[in-house]
């Protein structure tokens, strides 16, 4: 397999992204479906181990962020790559229109209440970036959210939004938590292919709404918001990743690799026993045998 630099689809701080200038398909970094499989079977297999050292270690947390288009493959990254994590140490939350109740609190609330403990994995199939982006290409949503008129003014929302944002990222990862933030960047045409795959197989009709039609009409737009939003909150302790989508199997293998660098990166190892402990073990141990 190709090797995998992390390097190649982190978004800088301070850049400004035009994503017609990133790519939605690159060269494959696998040369077979075997060796896909063979390949990602040995991520998953090293961030089982990871998440273990993680866990016991318990003084990280870290909390994997995927946005995207519709039927970019976020669900099938996170299925995919976190297959051998232990459930007990990885939470999934996916987050959809508000509720009323939600929209009786500020924009980060919903979010905030679900974030990783230390020890764990917390993953958000998309998240309070939600906000810069469906509530900016619809901004009747945001005038749903009972603001006082004065936070409603476009030319100060943005820009407010977006540093309550970084604010708490920042103070995530001060406090210990590790945000890794993916953006699967698929093409429109990509996207029109998988949605007439959804129509055509029965198995997956359930999957398509015409919904999906609609917020398709608003593509140039939503471009327009993730480039202003990736630009604004790609931090060097909290990086977007913009991962090509347009191959699964490829955006699969890049997702697992920089989850897995970001672990490795945290040097984390079990705690060690100390001369207490090994006296308590050895008296248990002793207990045991007889």
């Amino acid at each position: 397999m190709t090797k995998i630099d992390s390097k190649d689809f982190c978004v800088r701080e301070g850049d400004k992204v035009n994503l017609q200038k990133w790519a939605t398909a690159v060269k494959p970094v696998y040369k077979s479906k075997a060796q896909y499989h063979q390949s990602l079977g040995d991520h998953v297999a090293q961030l089982s181990e990871q998440q273990q050292l993680l866990y016991a270690s318990n003084r990280y947390a870290v909390l994997l962020i995927f946005q995207a288009m519709d039927a970019a493959g976020k669900d099938g990254a996170i299925k995919h790559v976190m297959s051998g994590v232990n459930p007990q140490g990885c939470q999934v939350f996916s987050f959809k229109h508000p509720s009323v109740a939600e929209l009786q609190h500020d924009f980060l609330w919903r979010t905030t209440r679900d974030l990783p403990e230390r020890g764990r994995i917390g993953i958000f199939n998309r998240s309070y970036y939600e906000e810069m982006l469906i509530a900016r290409v619809h901004p009747e949503i945001l005038r749903s959210e009972g603001l006082p008129d004065a936070s409603v003014d476009e030319s100060k929302i943005w820009p407010d939004r977006y540093r309550s944002i970084t604010d708490l990222e920042r103070h995530l990862f001060h406090n210990g938590t590790r945000i890794i933030k993916f953006f699967l960047h698929l093409s429109k045409d990509e996207q029109r292919r998988r949605f007439l795959e959804r129509i055509d197989e029965p198995e997956k009709n359930w999957k398509f709404s015409l919904a999906d039609i609609e917020e398709r009409k608003f593509w140039n737009d939503y471009m327009k918001a993730y480039e202003e939003c990736l630009s604004a909150t790609s931090t060097t302790a909290c990086p977007w990743y913009v991962v090509p989508a347009d191959d699964k199997m490829n955006a699969r293998l890049i997702v697992s690799q920089i989850v897995l660098d970001t672990l490795e990166g945290l040097k984390m190892s079990f705690p060690k026993t100390d001369a207490k402990r090994q006296q308590e073990l050895q008296a248990i141990r002793k207990h045991l045998a007889t």
